[in-house]
């Protein structure tokens, strides 16, 4: 029997890695929140083949993250544009800087920081619950099955809870010593 994909087994994350395509696409969303539009200007930011280039815009066309929007007739030229789900990925960016900048970079080396527009201040994000305003981390969250999970899904989920109840047991009869 052949094996499903992530995406058919509707896993969010393979679902949503396989929107953007690959680690190119996120290099061009970059660049678009940058200013860039241009088939040229994305070709010389990134050094990428232009066939390359041409496949990794498609899919982001395709995938309603950019919009190519004609810019000159004669000779016909295009533009690519970020629509708002493009737009929504800029926190996925900025968490990716942030993460970056906390385990691949040392202090004196990283390449770019996040500053306030207002203040000017140097910022490292952070999620937080809406609700409760307490920032979320692996430890503050619970994950559960939603009306769209499959039944891997569930198995996975219930995997988890099993792994976390026992090192929730370890831990405590470590504590009782």
């Amino acid at each position: 029997m052949k094996r499903k994909s992530y995406s058919q087994m509707n896993c969010p994350i393979a679902r949503s890695l396989e929107e953007i395509g690959e680690w190119w696409s996120i290099l061009l969303l970059r660049d678009a929140f940058h200013g860039m539009t241009r088939f040229d200007e994305f070709e010389t930011s990134l050094g990428i083949a232009p066939n390359m280039l041409t496949k990794r815009l498609a899919t982001l066309v395709e995938n309603g993250l950019m919009e190519k929007r004609p810019y000159s007739a004669k000779p016909l030229r295009h533009e690519y544009i970020l629509t708002p789900k493009g737009t929504d990925f800029y926190s996925v960016l900025l968490t990716l800087v942030s993460w970056g900048n906390r385990h691949v970079f040392d202090k004196n080396e990283q390449p770019i920081l996040l500053s306030d527009r207002e203040s000017g201040e140097i910022f490292e994000p952070e999620l937080y619950n809406p609700k409760t305003l307490k920032p979320i981390n692996s430890r503050s969250v619970k994950i559960v099955a939603g009306p769209g999970a499959t039944e891997n899904t569930h198995e996975r989920l219930a995997f988890r809870a099993k792994k976390t109840a026992e090192r929730n047991a370890e831990s405590n009869t470590g504590k009782q010593q």
